[in-house]
């Protein structure tokens, strides 16, 4: 597939967050165009390498955003450009619709009867048990009598196995219930935004944000052709982080091989994100999550020696990609959330005053600000509250 004209390929970012903000500068600073596509006011169209920015109805119903993306192609002449989706409704949408979208683009999502595997937690835990990689203990109840059944010891986690609709209505990644009654409660609120079958009881796995982990690789024919391991040193929420706001690299062996045995397993082809949780209490590193998409501290990867987004795009197109794994020591940071994430850690007695002011000058990459590209940086302070109501910080 060539696009017409003789044009450079180029590729189309849905979704403009800080999540595509790294998509678009990891390949603009190469020269190769971006269309960013959002149904918000987001960051990423203010960069000096965003071609064009296209403001979408809504993002969040398949049909619809499929159905735009290939209106926006004709008027646009966009036939051959490699699509990147930001957040886990797309993924599905481009999983579920990846016959009609790659008669026009290039689709590196891999198909449903593969992505299905990671975009519903209960699937994944289910594979992670079938190939004994070790998980926090889980319950997918459909009833209050099943509830009623759990015998574990509190507290509980209370989360869906797909998150959108959950995310979208709470604002929240889970709840954490005391006791039998306030499970009991918080099931029947997560099952009105779910559905009974779709809410997920789990053990909460003690400690904090410092005892994630995430594996990170882009996969091909069963090879991690790049790959970096990384710690959540804070996160926001403290307890159920649904995003990093201070992240390192690392070097952690010790979560590739399930990773690759995951993904292995699966056929799994392009970017994925695998999140551990590393439990006191028998050593173990846990998966929590598999991220099929690029994920919120992606842009750490360039500095720390592997380019994600831009790996991602060479294979699509055809160019040559050499194996690279991420040198530990490299810091990644988003100042929105975690200034105000830290200042309640030392405030509580979480985080220590000076090691939070090392981490300040020790990180190597900020998650919007840039020097050469300040604007996105600009627009995100003005978006603030608009950001607060919209997602919650």
């Amino acid at each position: 597939m060539s696009p017409p004209n003789g044009k450079r390929i180029g590729a189309v970012v849905v979704g403009g967050d800080f999540h595509g903000l790294a998509i678009v500068r990891s390949l603009g600073r190469r020269g190769i165009p971006v269309v960013v596509v959002d149904d918000e006011f987001s960051i990423a169209r203010f960069s000096k390498y965003t071609t064009r920015a296209v403001h979408a109805p809504s993002l969040r119903k398949e049909k619809e955003v499929v159905g735009f993306l290939l209106e926006l192609s004709k008027k646009m002449n966009l036939t051959g450009w490699v699509l990147f989706p930001t957040r886990d409704e797309l993924v599905a949408a481009f999983s579920r619709y990846k016959a009609p979208l790659s008669e026009v683009f290039r689709v590196p999502t891999p198909e449903w009867e593969v992505t299905k595997w990671a975009w519903n937690k209960w699937n994944t835990y289910c594979m992670a048990q079938k190939l004994g990689i070790p998980i926090p203990q889980t319950w997918c109840p459909r009833t209050l009598e099943d509830i009623d059944r759990i015998d574990a010891e509190f507290p509980l986690g209370v989360k869906p196995s797909v998150k959108e609709d959950f995310f979208y209505a709470t604002k929240a990644k889970a709840w954490r219930a005391n006791g039998r009654e306030e499970l009991r409660d918080l099931f029947g609120r997560a099952s009105s935004h779910v559905g009974s079958n779709e809410v997920l009881v789990q053990e909460i796995i003690p400690g904090d944000g410092t005892c994630q982990f995430s594996s990170c690789m882009f996969m091909k024919d069963g090879v991690a052709l790049g790959s970096m391991e990384a710690q959540r040193w804070r996160q926001h929420p403290p307890e159920f982080g649904r995003a990093a706001t201070f992240v390192e690299s690392v070097d952690l062996p010790v979560v590739v091989e399930p990773t690759l045995r995951f993904l292995r397993a699966i056929n799994y082809y392009g970017l994925a994100e695998v999140e551990y949780k590393r439990d006191p209490r028998d050593g173990k590193y846990k998966l929590l999550d598999v991220n099929a998409r690029t994920w919120g501290f992606q842009a750490l990867g360039s500095p720390a020696g592997v380019d994600f987004p831009y790996m991602l795009y060479s294979d699509q197109v055809g160019e040559s990609v050499e194996i690279s794994h991420g040198h530990p020591g490299v810091g990644w940071i988003r100042m929105v959330t975690d200034i105000p994430t830290s200042i309640l850690g030392i405030c509580a007695g979480r985080l220590d005053l000076q090691t939070y002011l090392r981490s300040l000058q020790e990180f190597k990459i900020e998650s919007v600000y840039s020097s050469e590209d300040p604007l996105p940086s600009l627009a995100e302070i003005a978006l603030l509250p608009y950001l607060a109501v919209k997602r919650g910080y």
